[in-house]
Parts: C-alpha cells; sequence; structure tokens
C-alpha cells in the first residue's frame, strides 16, 4: 500500500520552492525537509517532520518559517511548533460574506506567529493536549485615505495588535498514515483564549476550531477524502486580522485568502485522489463554504471544484508536491473566482 514505509529510515532534503496562490501570485524561495521516525521498529508510528523555508512573491510579500511536527514512539504524544514572520502586503476587501471587488485596498502587513502543542494519547485514539502561543500584527494606515479600511465601520482595529494565547485541544485520531491516508478518520478541535499585551491590552477574545476528516478506499489506486471545517471569533470585540477568512489550499480552493472574512466559517469539500503509480496522482474535489457574522445561510454558500496532479518525491513517506487549481463562484459584474495553487503534501 502507497505510503507505508518499509526502509523507515530518516531522510533530509534541500528543495527548491516554486509555489502559487491568489493571494501570492508565484511564490519562489528554499526549503529544507528532514523526516524521520522516533521508533524505527513500530510501523504504526507516524513520520516526523522538521520543515523551514523562505521565499518571496511576485506581490512583494516575504515569508520566513520553521514547522516542527513530533511523533513520539507508538504515537504516544504529538507535538507541533511553529515560528514564523511574514511581511505580507494583501488585498482586502471588507468584512462579510458579499464584499466587492471595486472595494479592494492594498493593505500593508508585517506579522510574527510563535505557536507550540503539546497532545497526549488517552487511549483508543484519543489524544488531549494544549496549545500556547502569541501573535503580533502591524498595519501602516493612512487615516487621511478613504479606502474600506479606514471607512467600512466593521472593522476594528485597524493598526493591528499582539496578544497571547492558551487553551486546549482534543483530537480522535485512526488514519492509517498521517502523510497520504487511504482509510480512517481525524476529528480535531482546539479553543484558544486570547489576552491582548501591550498597547491592545485590554482585548480579550478567543477563537474556535473544530475539523473532520475521514478517509474510504475505494480500491487499491483510488481514495475518497471528505473534509469539514467550521472556526469562529468569540468575545465582544472583533479585530479584522483574527476573523476567519475564505480561501487557502487546503480549503476553498479558487478563493482569494481573506476576501471573505466575518465572526464565523464554514465550509466542506470532498477530494477524489487517484494514484496510478507511485510516482505520480491525481485528484477531483467539490466543495462549499461561508463567512457569517450571526446566522448561518443556506442561500449564501458558496461553491468550488477543480482538479490537481501530485509528485510523491518521497513514495515510502508519501511526501508530496501538488499543483491545483480550483474554481469559484462568479460574482455579479464580476470575473469568476479562481486560482492556481502549488504546494506541499495533501490538503488534508
Amino acid at each position: 500500500m502507497y505510503g507505508k514505509d518499509t526502509s523507515r529510515k530518516s531522510s533530509f532534503l534541500v528543495l527548491p520552492v516554486v509555489s502559487s496562490a491568489p493571494e501570492t501570485g508565484l511564490e519562489i524561495g528554499g526549503a529544507s525537509l528532514f523526516s524521520f521516525y522516533t521508533d524505527t521498529v513500530d510501523r504504526r508510528t507516524n513520520v516526523s517532520t522538521v520543515f523551514g523555508y523562505s521565499t518571496i512573491t511576485t506581490k512583494g510579500q516575504t515569508k520566513l518559517s520553521l514547522n516542527l511536527n513530533y511523533w513520539t514512539p507508538h504515537n504516544k504524544r504529538h507535538y507541533t511548533a511553529n515560528s514564523s514572520y511574514y511581511n505580507f502586503p494583501f488585498n482586502f476587501y471588507g468584512v462579510g460574506n458579499n464584499t466587492r471587488l471595486a472595494d479592494k485596498d492594498l493593505v500593508g502587513e508585517k506579522r510574527y506567529k510563535e505557536s507550540f502543542e503539546c497532545d497526549f494519547i488517552l487511549g483508543n485514539n484519543f489524544f488531549l493536549g494544549y496549545v500556547i502561543g502569541a501573535f503580533k500584527y502591524y498595519y501602516k494606515v493612512d487615516f487621511h485615505k478613504s479606502d474600506i479600511l479606514n471607512t467600512d465601520p466593521l472593522v476594528q482595529d485597524k493598526r493591528g495588535g499582539a496578544a497571547g494565547y492558551i487553551g486546549p485541544s482534543i483530537t480522535y485520531d485512526t488514519r492509517n498514515n498521517n502523510t497520504y491516508t487511504t482509510k480512517g478518520m481525524i476529528i480535531n478541535a482546539y479553543y484558544n483564549l486570547m489576552h491582548g499585551a501591550f498597547i491592545n491590552n485590554g482585548y480579550e477574545g478567543g477563537f474556535f476550531n473544530i475539523e473532520y476528516s475521514e478517509f474510504f478506499s475505494l480500491d487499491k489506486k483510488l481514495v475518497l477524502g471528505t473534509d469539514i471545517q467550521e472556526q469562529s471569533l468569540t468575545g465582544a470585540e472583533s479585530p479584522f486580522y483574527l476573523l476567519p477568512q475564505m480561501g487557502s489550499d487546503e480549503m476553498m480552493r479558487g478563493y482569494y485568502g481573506g476576501r471573505y472574512r466575518d465572526r464565523n466559517y464554514i465550509a466542506g469539500q470532498t477530494e477524489l485522489r487517484y494514484r496510478p503509480v507511485p510516482r505520480f496522482g491525481l485528484a477531483a474535489f467539490v466543495g462549499t463554504g461561508e463567512v457569517f457574522h450571526t446566522s448561518f445561510s443556506l442561500a449564501q454558500l458558496k461553491p468550488n471544484y477543480g482538479g490537481g496532479i501530485r509528485y510523491f518525491f518521497d513514495v515510502q513517506k508519501g511526501l508530496s508536491v501538488r499543483v491545483d487549481y480550483g474554481v469559484g463562484q462568479k460574482p455579479a459584474g464580476e470575473p469568476r473566482e479562481s486560482g492556481l495553487y502549488i504546494a506541499f503534501n495533501q490538503s488534508f
């Protein structure tokens, strides 16, 4: 079965990075990936990775990131950590599920993030843990301009802010492999209690996330995956940079990341994966989602669909690069929303 590593050997790769998304354009740089097993005898132990990259984009953005995904022997504990700095100018369209292309405003953003998560196995595939971290967002705002960042009353905390957070996490995981899953499910939920720092010291809020994914092996070479996610910002205030956002290389592909943002976000997708040979695979996906302030509406759901190819640069560990093209809705009087994505590993 693909994704079963019979060698259990460590590997280190230095890779050129070429990626793409609607919000970045073409992204180029370099990355290093160290993959290893903490137990080379127990074949149930998941592969661990250390992944670092540095990139620039054709839209003037810079990214630096270091990520750890560590599984102890027999998967008894799972640690993840991330440290990142983004200088990330992006197009801001306002708040809500029906923003307009005509309101597009280029906003300069700098952000720093640190996060750490530790999960302990409770037995029967259940993990209980905690998440801790901090972030800082900075925006240089010209309040004399009449753009939507300044004029929209729904946009709060225009200059950005800093905060620390901590909270519980719970996971149920029966997947047969954590890099290329062919059967099983994973349900993960966490809640971050946030408290502002420095000039943002008065801010108190929370962020809730729950995601369910399940995989069905239809044939030796054919896998069906389904994925549903819900996110909510809690508390009395709504800093615009913390609002859940629709669109990424993982969910609702085809939408510019952050084109639609609000207090709540829900989305789902189904992906059919066909891997005719060990090195290459194909995928087709369809999904739907929306953001909303307080009330969910079936009529407001937005569609997405598309497909892509996968190249497995490490067949034994199931590590891959994928190229996807996603298509979304066609707002009245605007071009149809779509996007090309180049990214590492599976979308979920």
